[in-house]
C-alpha cells in the first residue's frame, strides 16, 4: 500500500478465526491530502487504528456470545472492525463507527476477508451531534476512554444515541478516566458493574483490563434536560 504496509493476522474469536488487515506495525504514517490532520489526528496516534489491541480482543470476545438478537448496536472507534465483524458473522444489526480516515476502506477489505457482507460504516467524531444515526439498544466500544474530554464526549453522545433501555459495553486497559465517566453515566441515571482481569493492561496504563457495562436505572429527569 503506498505510503505504509500491512500485514494479514488470524484473530481466533468464539471459536472461529477471523483473518484482519492490519498496519505492520507502530511506525507509520501517511496522510497524502491532509484528511487526518483535517480529523485532528496527530502522526504519533495515527497508527493506532491499525493493530488489534488486547481491549479489542476483549470486546470482539464479548460479542461472540453476547445477547444481540433484536437489537440496533453501535460500535464507537471501530478501528479495523474486529467486534463489527464478529457481530456481522452473528447475522447482528450493527454500525460501525470511527472518524480515522482509512478506517472504512479496512472494514471493509476485512469484511471481503472473512466472506462478510459489507458492514455498515459512519464516519463519526465524537464532538459533533449527527441527528441522522438514531438510537440504539446497544452500544459498544475498546479503549475509548483514551483522552480526558472523551468522557464527557462519549457521555453526551449516550443523551443523543441511547434508547431508554438501552446498555453500554466498554472494555478499558485502565487509562484513569473511567471516574469521570462513570459519575457523567450516573447524572442519566446509569449504574455500572465492571469485570475485572480480563486482559493486561497496554502501554503504562495502571488498572486492570475490565468490562464496564452501564445500564440505567432510575432516570434522572433534570440530567436529561
Amino acid at each position: 500500500m503506498p505510503g505504509y504496509t500491512t500485514r494479514i493476522l488470524t484473530i481466533p474469536v468464539g471459536g472461529h478465526d477471523f483473518r484482519i488487515r492490519a498496519l505492520s506495525d507502530l511506525q507509520q504514517f501517511s496522510d497524502p491530502t491532509g484528511r487526518a490532520a483535517r480529523a485532528g489526528i496527530h502522526s504519533s496516534l495515527w497508527s493506532l487504528f491499525g493493530q488489534i489491541w488486547p481491549a479489542g480482543r476483549a470486546l470482539a470476545d464479548t460479542m461472540s456470545h453476547f445477547d444481540v438478537a433484536g437489537k440496533r448496536i453501535l460500535e464507537l472507534g471501530c478501528g479495523l472492525g474486529l467486534s463489527s465483524l464478529v457481530l456481522a458473522h452473528r447475522g447482528a444489526d450493527v454500525v460501525a463507527t470511527d472518524h480515522h480516515p482509512l478506517a472504512e476502506s479496512f472494514l471493509a477489505y476485512n469484511a471481503g476477508l472473512n466472506n462478510l457482507p459489507a458492514v455498515t460504516y459512519r464516519d463519526l467524531p465524537w464532538e459533533v451531534p449527527d441527528g441522522s444515526l438514531g438510537r440504539f439498544d446497544l452500544i459498544i466500544g475498546s479503549d475509548i476512554l483514551y483522552e480526558r474530554g472523551h468522557a464527557h464526549q462519549i457521555a453526551a453522545m449516550m443523551l443523543r444515541h441511547a434508547k431508554p433501555d438501552a446498555e453500554l459495553l466498554i472494555t478499558d486497559p485502565g487509562r484513569g478516566n473511567v471516574g469521570a465517566f462513570s459519575r457523567g453515566m450516573a447524572l442519566q441515571g446509569f449504574d455500572v458493574t465492571e469485570e475485572l482481569g480480563l486482559f493486561e493492561d497496554e502501554g503504562d496504563a495502571p488498572g486492570h483490563g475490565r468490562l464496564l457495562s452501564y445500564r440505567r436505572g432510575a432516570v434522572r429527569p433534570a440530567a436529561l434536560a
